[in-house]
């Protein structure tokens, strides 16, 4: 049985209580909202506010009503929560929860352990969750580790709620730019072998290609060897010299091909392997792993494409204009019709995308989740349209738009850019300021503004540095147990759940108060695909901790770790909870949670 939050235990108490009293509006909500001040308890509900009108009557009579009902309904329960219910203004209902309540929560927390903070609203549902999906022509760079992040967290999340969910990476191996991969590997490899060539200043240039280049004469030997005035034989002029770049790289695929033959295909699959791996080596480095890898080339292969067409044409969705295949997604929301095959007979990339999001549908996901970068927002239209086009409910397909990532260092902003081989790499960046700081900056802001990446405040071990501050507060819970052996004292779990009424300090009830909060954290970051909440719930919540700690070197008689076992054994235990509850939320985040620092 699925253990229930406070807020949701307390939103079925009222949802009971006004069963006949106001209107039946499935699914029932609350109103409920944690208040700031504790001087108007703990939990407002707005629902007389909502209801009076449609009820003709004055909010605050229905408040009453509302106040008597909830009063009956709790003190007819096995499971009491409310210490007091009050009016406030003009119909505002105040609710002071018993303070059992908080303690009984700490003891849930120690019994389900790892467990605490799931949710089920998620059962059910089979979701499909596809993110990062970078293009295989180079490293990844630091804008990908926020999608990286960003999806492992969302998954974690997802996971949490009860979700039926897989994460996906889409390998876009088909097309022009894998042509200039192989061909930008090939010249690397001539040039290795004393070749003298001019690199073309479209290929990609990075020096990330050198190792694979390598790889790629260690197997086949001189196999793709080309004389250099055979290579460079009838080439357009490359841009610097007054040419087209485009035309310039498209001769050296034309005459890769030619010399090369079948070979070519070999040195593109080469270097694609060779970059597939290195960005697997990158991502489960930084804790990210998928349970597909799915390549957009076999959805030619494989006849997937066809078979949009054939959905397109059939509910007659595509019509012929100048030898070219379109496809009428203005009729269905997007701002003009797209093509999806050219009159040369090659399919677009458009037509790959709602043959591979049609195929997700038919795999048997219910939701899809697709997490791109700002710049996509052109897309979302035209990809629904296609759905809907081929049958499938376009709303079925949610896409997180992320913004872009900024990299400061020394108060300098670092530059990017893949082909040009001059951007700052997530193994860079993870081998800098590690695995914790990366996970965790890249999720800490919300992913519709732009991240702005302080290198050198990532790297601090202060408090001024947020991840270095919430693992402090668990690593300083771990030391209690050397304070202990240091004293000759003992902890007893035991005694301290049972005796946790003795922890009546105000800055212990406000940490209970606080640990009580995680299942609410978990299901607002997980329905908003906001993990940046819940990096604020972890600062929030180690912030509490480290204040209540701070009450104990002003007072000692304040401390955790005192002489009194009943006490000692009180705040251990609620100590504990807390560390629980921190790394929980750690675990989620893909952030360790050091019993050292």
């Amino acid at each position: 049985m699925h253990p229930k939050g406070i807020k949701e235990r307390l939103a079925s108490l009222i949802e009971r209580a006004c069963d006949g009293l106001l209107p039946a509006q499935p699914p029932f909500d609350a109103g409920l909202e944690r208040t700031r001040e504790a001087a108007h308890g703990d939990f407002a509900c707005n629902l007389a506010m909502r209801h009076a009108k449609g009820l003709k009557v004055a909010p605050r009579d229905l408040a009453i009503r509302i106040k008597d009902a909830l009063l009956d309904a709790d003190g007819s329960s096995g499971d009491a929560l409310l210490a007091s219910v009050d009016i406030a203004g003009p119909g505002f209902i105040n609710l002071k929860l018993k303070e059992t309540v908080y303690t009984h929560e700490c003891a849930t927390i120690l019994e389900l352990k790892e467990r605490y903070g799931e949710q089920i609203f998620g059962a059910g549902r089979k979701v499909l969750l596809e993110f990062v999906s970078a293009n295989p022509t180079g490293p990844l760079h630091v804008g990908h580790g926020r999608h990286a992040a960003y999806g492992a967290v969302l998954y974690n999340l997802l996971r949490k709620t009860g979700h039926d969910v897989s994460r996906e990476f889409y390998i876009n191996d088909a097309g022009r730019q894998v042509d200039i991969l192989g061909v930008s590997v090939w010249i690397r490899s001539l040039n290795l072998q004393n070749a003298n060539l001019p690199f073309p200043s479209n290929g990609y240039q990075g020096e990330y290609l050198l190792p694979i280049a390598q790889a790629l004469l260690d197997q086949y030997g001189d196999q793709f060897w080309v004389a250099p005035e055979l290579v460079t034989r009838n080439l357009p002029l490359d841009a610097p010299q007054g040419g087209d770049k485009e035309l310039h790289i498209d001769g050296w695929i034309a005459n890769a091909r030619e010399h090369c033959g079948d070979g070519f295909k070999s040195i593109v699959d080469f270097a694609l392997k060779g970059m597939q791996a290195d960005i697997r080596d990158d991502l489960e480095a930084l804790g990210v792993t998928f349970d597909v890898w799915y390549s957009e080339k076999s959805l030619s292969e494989s006849g997937k494409i066809d078979r949009a067409f054939q959905l397109l044409e059939k509910n007659n969705h595509t019509y012929v204009k100048d030898g070219a295949l379109w496809f009428r997604a203005q009729d269905l929301g997007d701002d003009e019709d797209r093509v999806v095959r050219r009159d040369n007979g090659l399919t677009t990339y458009f037509a790959s995308d709602i043959a591979y999001h049609l195929d997700k549908r038919l795999r048997g996901f219910d939701h899809l989740i697709d997490v791109w970068g700002a710049d996509h927002h052109g897309y979302i239209a035209r990809v629904k349209a296609g759905l809907a086009a081929m049958g499938q409910p376009p709303e079925s397909l949610e896409v997180v738009l992320l913004q872009l990532v900024n990299l400061y260092s020394n108060g300098t902003k670092l530059a990017m850019g893949k082909r040009e081989g001059n951007f700052v790499t997530l193994r860079q960046l993870r081998e800098e300021v590690g695995r914790d700081a990366c996970r965790f900056y890249y999720v800490a802001r919300s992913h519709d503004q732009t991240l702005d990446f302080d290198l050198d405040l990532a790297k601090k071990r202060s408090n001024e540095n947020p991840v270095f501050y919430i693992q402090y507060a668990h690593a300083r819970i771990a030391s209690f147990d050397k304070q202990l052996s240091a004293r000759g004292l003992t902890y007893d779990a035991s005694v301290g759940l049972a005796h946790l009424h003795l922890l009546t300090l105000p800055h212990e009830r406000q940490l209970m108060v606080a640990l009580s909060q995680f299942p609410e954290a978990v299901a607002l970051a997980a329905r908003t695909r906001a993990p940046h909440s819940l990096v604020q719930y972890c600062r929030d919540l180690a912030h509490e901790f480290h204040l209540n700690y701070a009450m104990g070197n002003e007072n000692p008689e304040h401390r955790t770790v005192v002489d009194q076992d009943e006490l000692r054994s009180a705040r251990l235990t609620l100590a504990k909870a807390t560390q629980q509850v921190l790394r929980n939320a750690l675990d989620i985040l893909g952030v360790s949670a050091p019993e050292a620092m």
